[in-house]
């Protein structure tokens, strides 16, 4: 279930919702279904790529 961004068209609340299938969502501030998908990129933590990496030392 993936979890979007909004914001209010009518009260200019920003807010996030979890949305299943065809579930329209509606501002929980004033319950107005003009709502403006924002866009949002998804966050990764953990290890393994290049700024997990050590950097080499010393001169070849």
């Amino acid at each position: 279930m993936p979890i979007y961004e909004y914001r209010c068209n009518a009260c200019d609340h920003a807010f996030e919702m979890l949305v299943q299938g065809t579930q329209k969502p509606s501002c929980p501030s004033c319950k107005s279904k003009k709502l403006e998908k924002q866009f949002s990129a998804f966050a990764v933590s953990g290890g393994g790529g290049m700024g997990s990496m050590p950097m080499p030392m010393g001169g070849g």
